[in-house]
């Protein structure tokens, strides 16, 4: 089986490629080779199987072709510019977030038979803030345009597959914190650093109060529902392809609580509240929690663990990893 993960080289696709070089198979079958690209080449990755390591464009239609060896039977599409940058550069955004989905559509259309394509949507597709909790039939109605841009890859992907050239699942990731290693430019960045940056012993802003509530996830259970929705039997899906997973709705105000608990009151202080409007105008249009039904009951996606194991979980796999690659 040939694997391609596009954003091979960021945490989540690393963490997936990471993953599946250390079982070497794939829903039962062998597999026989991964190519990670993204802008810069990824790192190597030991693995019992050929793994390739291609920088480019993901905009770039020969390129993202050329990331897709004949044989490919899966392709995790992550790359995307996020949430904040996306909203401050609207070209940057479509290029990437668009008509890169539009390339990677045109590269499946030119293999020999479709593949299974995981497309890694957003919470930020939907609207409704603070005071929302959608079901699964919720209309997508974003508030910002990387959740725009998100919408408009999940109806590519999904009228796609109705033609059956590819094979689509679309999942809606919740806030994925504990990122390892520096703030980025998500308008979220700020739920993993007020959890990651005092575990590092520094000081953190927190430009929301302790009452907002975000949905959320681990990066240990998005790498399970990727594995998961590479393998899955889309029959149960029929023409919707996205699906929201269980996720975790939670304050700031319980994350600061279960950083406590894990690592003391000295780490909750490390944690300053400087309000940004900007931040929260556009995480504030995100719903804090879904009902996500049809992905636990009917899918089989796994439930999300606890706050505490969140964070317990990026001690013991990122916290030594993250302290070395920022110099502390």
């Amino acid at each position: 089986m040939q694997i391609t993960i596009l954003g091979g080289g960021g945490f989540l696709g690393r963490k997936l490629a990471r993953r599946l070089a250390q079982d070497g198979q794939l829903g039962g079958k062998a597999i026989t080779g991964l190519t990670l690209f993204d802008l810069d080449a990824p790192p190597p990755l030991e693995a019992p199987f050929p793994v390739r390591c291609l920088a480019g464009n993901i905009a770039d239609p020969e390129a993202v072709k050329g990331a897709l060896p004949p044989g490919t039977e899966v392709v995790v599409h992550l790359a995307a510019v996020v949430s904040a940058q996306a909203e401050a550069d609207f070209d940057l955004g479509l290029t990437v977030n668009l008509h890169g989905t539009l390339a990677v559509l045109q590269a499946c259309r030119a293999l020999p038979a479709p593949p299974r394509v995981v497309f890694t949507s957003s919470v930020a597709s939907f609207s409704g803030g603070q005071e929302a909790r959608l079901e699964d039939d919720a209309r997508q109605l974003p508030g910002n345009s990387y959740g725009a841009e998100k919408a408009m890859g999940e109806l590519l992907l999904q009228d796609a597959s109705r033609k059956g050239f590819v094979d689509a699942v679309s999942i809606r990731l919740p806030t994925v914190i504990i990122r390892p290693g520096r703030p980025n430019k998500a308008a979220s960045s700020f739920v993993s650093a007020i959890l990651r940056e005092p575990l590092l012993g520094l000081e953190t802003e927190l430009p929301v109060g302790e009452a907002f509530a975000l949905w959320i996830c681990s990066p240990r259970r998005a790498v399970d529902w990727f594995l998961h929705a590479m393998t899955m039997d889309t029959k149960a899906l029929g023409l919707d392809r996205g699906i929201n997973p269980p996720g975790r709705s939670a304050t700031v105000g319980k994350m600061l609580s279960a950083l406590e608990t894990v690592a003391g009151p000295e780490a909750r202080a490390r944690v300053r509240h400087a309000p940004d409007p900007a931040i929260e105008a556009i995480v504030g249009t995100w719903p804090a929690s879904f009902t996500a039904e049809r992905a636990r009951r009917l899918l089989g996606f796994s439930e999300q663990e606890s706050l505490e194991e969140i964070i317990e979980a990026f001690i013991a796999d990122d916290l030594a990893a993250t302290r070395a690659e920022r110099g502390l």
